[in-house]
This record gives C-alpha cells, sequence and structure tokens, in this order.
C-alpha cells in the first residue's frame, strides 16, 4: 500500500461512526441557500450614498470589495456586530455621523432576500420529507437578526432559526450547538449537523457530541488537519438515506 493509500485508509478509519438520527440542524448559508453576496452588494451601494453626501472611496472598486469581504468574514466571527461593521465602514470614508448608514443598511438587506437568495437544489423536496417522517429541523446560523430569519423564510424552512447574534454566540462553540440540541429536544449523539465549512460546522457539531454531516456541493478537498466528518453528502437529499439508516 503506497503512502497516499494509506492515508486514506487511516482517515477512513478515523471517520466517526453513524448512528441514528432522530432530529437535524443545518447550517444556512451554502448549505439551504446561496445568497450571492447580498451583504457585499448592501456595502457597495452605501459606498455610493456616502460619496454622494461628500464621502470617497478608499483605492479603487476592486480594492472595496476586498476591503468589505475582509470586514464581513471579521463580523461574521463576532470581532464585531453588523451595526459597528457598518458605522465603522462609513467613518472610514468620512462621514462623520454614520448612525442612519446602519438603519439603511438592514433595511436593504432584508428587501433583497427575494431577489438574491437563492435556495439549495433539493432543499424543499429534503424538507419535505423530513417532515412527513417526523424529524425536528433547526437552523443554526452565524449572522444578524432579522436577515438570516428572512433567507430561511425564503426556502420555506418553518422550524426555530437560532441566529448568533440572538443567542450572544456563534458556532463553533460547543454552547450554540448546545443550544441547538435544547431547541430541538434531542441528545446529541442522536442529532446530525449539516453544513458546508468543516470547521465551524463539522468539527464543532462533532465536538458538542453531535454526528457532523460535510455538505460538499461543489466537490471540495477536506482539509486533512481536522477530525474527519461522521458522513459526507454532495446533494441536500442525500440525507435521507443517512436518516432513513
Amino acid at each position: 500500500m503506497d503512502p497516499a493509500e494509506r492515508f486514506r485508509a487511516g482517515r477512513k478509519r478515523s471517520r466517526p461512526a453513524l448512528r441514528k438520527i432522530a432530529a437535524v440542524g443545518f447550517d444556512f448559508d451554502h448549505t439551504l441557500g446561496i445568497d450571492n453576496k447580498l451583504e457585499r452588494v448592501v456595502f457597495l451601494r452605501l459606498l455610493d450614498a456616502a460619496c454622494e453626501q461628500g464621502g470617497h472611496c478608499i483605492g479603487t472598486l476592486a480594492d472595496e470589495i476586498v476591503r468589505i469581504d475582509d470586514l464581513l468574514v471579521k463580523q461574521r466571527s463576532g470581532a464585531f456586530t453588523i451595526e459597528e461593521a457598518v458605522q465603522n465602514f462609513i467613518r472610514e470614508r468620512g462621514i462623520a455621523q454614520p448612525d442612519a448608514y446602519v438603519d439603511e443598511y438592514k433595511r436593504m438587506a432584508v428587501e433583497m432576500v427575494p431577489s438574491f437568495v437563492i435556495p439549495e437544489p433539493g432543499v424543499h423536496q429534503l424538507l419535505e420529507a423530513l417532515a412527513r417522517r417526523g424529524v425536528p429541523c433547526a437552523i443554526l446560523t452565524n449572522g444578524w437578526s432579522p436577515l438570516q430569519q428572512h433567507k430561511a423564510q425564503r426556502v420555506q424552512f418553518s422550524g426555530p432559526v437560532l441566529v448568533s447574534s440572538d443567542i450572544g454566540i456563534q458556532k463553533p462553540e460547543p454552547r450554540a450547538f448546545e443550544m441547538l440540541v435544547q431547541t430541538l429536544g434531542t441528545r446529541p449523539e442522536e442529532t446530525a449537523f449539516v453544513g458546508d465549512t468543516p470547521s465551524s460546522d463539522v468539527v464543532g457539531a462533532i465536538r458538542a457530541g453531535m454526528q457532523g454531516v460535510w455538505f460538499d456541493a461543489e466537490g471540495t478537498s477536506y482539509p486533512a488537519d481536522m477530525p474527519s466528518p461522521t458522513a459526507t453528502i454532495h446533494t441536500l437529499p442525500e440525507l435521507l438515506a443517512l436518516v432513513e439508516r
């Protein structure tokens, strides 16, 4: 057996055992739906509005996009709130009183959900099938309210939606997953969490005693330095086969 085969075999042996699934938690972005850079677009619209009010750009449009994406990554990691992100962004572009831009940002983001957020293929089929089987479902997502709730409504998700800005803690912190399990009313070992991000979704769930299901819709490679997922799916309806085992 060559080194690559030994490595794959080792990864396979270390994969957690799949157990009964009595309930399912979901990530939202790039799992149940895709928002097509909605928040980046809102920031660009705020930039345009700020410039009309005497503000200024920092570099080229490409530079601004890089800065916005970095700002959103930091905000989603818990470095600061969405309100603080908007205020800092507007101040840096020469506007002394940014508070009004916060409300405008939130208004535009929520209003853009129907035209920007696209349900992941198979999401309606999956949710209907889980409902028929009596499997409780909930969303646990890093983000802010009410944006994430509107995204969930866009894909016709009717279960509980736990948003980090509301519960005061973010994935991959174990407490976030514990709150999810409490909401679902099941035991961690019988609860699966489905998400596209290995570090915050899969590893976070496994460390909280849950089953971490990696949703790999794009055929990417799972990080070799992270605990293996309990299972991997490439389309959402594949989850039904795991639930029915």
